[in-house]
């Protein structure tokens, strides 16, 4: 028989552990059980590469300078829309394909910068990058 030295004959606020004590032994069997089996892993004989590695081929970005009344400027030369699609035929052909980097003022309207990129990707470029000032 129990015997409570609680004298007000009211409700005992005594946390009854055993059955979280039983809970987490059963938690601790199971995992240990499932865990040799988690971490059975395939072996797999990989291959060596063959090749030597070979240095990349460094290829200077080309750029594309757009001022805020719309002037633009390839590789610091200015251009007319015309002979940017003639240099972006002639870019597109050079093996490795260079980066095309977009440098714009900060005023620029967002349609101008948006129509330039249109051309250079219509163009057949496949890295086209945006120039900024580092963030301070």
């Amino acid at each position: 028989m129990a015997f409570s030295s609680n004298s007000g004959g009211g409700p005992m606020a005594d946390i009854n552990v055993t059955p979280l004590v039983d809970v987490m032994l059963v938690l601790l069997i199971i995992f240990m059980i499932t865990a040799p089996l988690a971490a059975h892993k395939v072996k797999v004989e990989l291959p060596d590469a063959t090749l030597r590695v070979k240095p990349p081929i460094e290829v200077p970005p080309m750029t594309l300078a757009i001022q805020a009344n719309g002037a633009m400027f390839w590789n610091d030369a200015p251009v007319t829309q015309a002979q940017l699609e003639q240099n972006l035929a002639v870019t597109v052909q050079k093996t490795p394909q260079p980066m095309v980097n977009v440098r714009a003022d900060a005023n620029t309207k967002y349609g101008i910068i948006n129509d330039a990129v249109q051309t250079v990707r219509r163009a057949g470029m496949r890295k086209v990058g945006f120039v900024s000032t580092p963030e301070r």
